[in-house]
């Protein structure tokens, strides 16, 4: 298989011989955005069998990018989470246009609201969540493209990756959604990636402005406790979450100041997704 994906802003040439690979491809991806192979690709990336004795014994495959082989071989069955996984990997390494942060982003109308978190603190499940409700949309599950000095997110519209209790959990909120094979036993658990809703794609090329910064915790004993914090706690963790700040300098910087002078910033300890979603309609956006 090789295929060219326009996801904006970038366009990928992707290349693989594992066959579930293509069909989670062709089940996660609208037929729109498989493109003529002649238009030039920004980035060259697949997944492969890995050779020798592998093919034979506890099959595995590799993510490669331009050639190299970023990444220790994984087994078979993690082929297409890794490729979602390289394909995060070279952005955030490649795309020195944007400065990046480790968010989820979800927007309503055109007012976006980050999500940075590291594993386990239920970013993807509430991006997954909101995404889904009526009048909001992604913009991106694991990487928030900020416009360098502006609140402006460039949307990066792909599968959002769930993994363990949260796949059951969000099957639950959309049955009628598309979900990829799964991922068993990754160094994440058990991991299976989410369709986004076809609002999400049909507003892929729409940027939003950053309203809301929003770090999120899940707990199973609290409902909703919501803790404004103030500048300095704010721009101290949206640092922590920041990709490539240290290349963009002084404009990087800026960057992070001007979002958390101009947003509200909150940390939400939850157990209730719809409580969030409440509380961002009617008292943040």
């Amino acid at each position: 298989m090789r295929i060219r994906l326009e996801l904006p802003p970038f366009i990928f040439d992707i290349h693989s011989s594992v066959g579930f690979v293509e069909q989670n491809i062709h089940n996660m991806y609208p037929d729109d955005l498989f493109i003529n192979p002649s238009r030039p690709a920004d980035y060259f990336v697949g997944v492969e069998k890995a050779n020798g004795l592998r093919k034979f014994i506890r099959p595995q495959a590799s993510f490669s990018f331009d050639a190299i082989e970023p990444f220790k071989t994984l087994p078979l069955n993690h082929a297409y989470a890794s490729l979602e996984w390289g394909i995060n990997y070279v952005v955030a390494n490649q795309s020195l246009q944007y400065v990046i942060l480790h968010s989820g982003i979800v927007a309503k109308g055109d007012n976006a609201v980050l999500l940075p978190g590291p594993p386990g603190s239920g970013k993807s499940t509430m991006t997954a969540y909101l995404s889904g409700r009526q009048g909001w949309r992604l913009l991106s599950d694991e990487m928030a493209l900020i416009l360098p000095e502006t609140l402006k997110v460039q949307p990066f519209v792909r599968p959002i990756c769930l993994k363990n209790n949260s796949v059951d959990l969000v099957k639950r909120w959309y049955p009628e959604a598309k979900f990829s094979t799964v991922a068993r036993n990754t160094h994440k658990g058990d991991v299976v990636h989410l369709c986004p809703a076809d609002s999400s794609w049909q507003q892929r090329d729409e940027l939003a402005s950053v309203k809301a910064i929003v770090f999120p915790r899940y707990d199973e004993r609290i409902d909703l406790e919501i803790t404004e914090l103030n500048q300095n706690q704010g721009f101290m963790q949206l640092a922590q979450n920041a990709v490539n700040l240290n290349l963009h300098g002084q404009q990087g910087f800026n960057t992070l100041v001007s979002l958390i002078e101009n947003c509200a910033v909150f940390e939400v300890v939850y157990n209730n997704v719809e409580a969030v979603k409440t509380f961002l309609e009617q008292d943040v956006l």
